[in-house]
């Protein structure tokens, strides 16, 4: 009987192509070095963070790719397309705002910063210099203004309804020891209003807008406590199917070096504080 060949070498490379998996979804190897890329991304242009990261894992055959994004709205959905393999711009009530309203199936796989509120004066050095029926202002959108309310919780200063959980309004402030009426503007106008006030919450952006320095110029800043279910703290997320990747493991381990504190730390003066335990 005569052998084909030919035939049964092209046979044979067909059933090869049908029963090889075929894996389309996280970090990809580029068969470069062996050398494994994750597709990382950010919103801004302030990374130093990020910077030491990609140096830190290219010495692991690691290379991370900073996808930046102009517009809060897009590294989800990049995300969630498959575009990137993780991101982190948000922290987690951003997240989970996202999640509900357009389904992602995201998930946090470790903390990063916090963009810490501060509390300013240019007529008060402390806490304790605060007066019976003083004046603080307060951004007056849901969010910041309930924010704000919490931090001055924890600066011991008020007490809300526990009810109200993260976002409390005025109306449920249940001890006022000190009478303090809250002025609520716009979160842009409370760096305005300090020579109004005894005292403004102002979040970071809009401080250094100003001329002030959080870590420097703040009489109280917003912390991350050990315990803390901050939902303002930010993360790294991943698509929920590959949180467990034991390669975004050694992105979360390498951001949570001691090297990354303190560029976070040195870096930038109190507007961004490190947010892991």
């Amino acid at each position: 009987m005569k052998v084909n060949f030919g035939k049964i070498l092209i046979l044979a490379l067909l059933g090869l192509l049908i029963i090889s998996p075929i894996f389309a979804t996280g970090a990809k190897d580029t068969g470069a070095g062996n050398t494994t890329v994750i597709k990382v991304g950010l919103v801004g242009e302030r990374n130093d963070q990020w910077d030491h990261i990609v140096t830190m894992l290219a010495k692991d055959g690691i290379t991370v790719q900073l996808v930046k994004f102009g517009d809060y709205t897009l590294p989800n959905q990049a995300l969630a397309d498959g575009e990137i393999d993780l991101n982190a711009f948000q922290h987690y009530a951003f997240l989970n705002n996202q999640i509900k309203d357009k389904g992602y199936k995201l998930s946090p796989i470790g903390d990063t910063i916090i963009a810490p509120l501060g509390l300013y004066s240019v007529k008060i050095k402390s806490l304790g210099e605060l007066k019976n029926g003083d004046k603080i202002a307060i951004p007056n959108d849901p969010t910041n203004g309930g924010r704000s309310l919490k931090v001055l919780e924890t600066a011991g200063l008020i007490k809300v309804d526990p009810k109200a959980g993260y976002v409390p309004e005025v109306a449920d402030i249940i001890e006022n020891r000190l009478n303090i009426q809250f002025i609520q503007v716009e979160a842009s106008q409370t760096a305005g209003l300090l020579p109004d006030v005894a005292a403004a919450i102002i979040n970071g952006g809009h401080a250094t807008d100003h001329g002030l320095v959080p870590a420097r110029d703040s009489i109280y800043l917003e912390t991350q406590g050990t315990g803390s279910d901050n939902p303002y703290v930010n993360i790294i997320a991943a698509r929920t199917a590959e949180k467990d990747n034991p390669l975004y493991k050694k992105v979360v381990d390498a951001y949570h070096s001691a090297e990354v504190r303190k560029i976070i730390e040195t870096v930038f003066n109190g507007i961004y504080m490190p947010a892991w335990k």
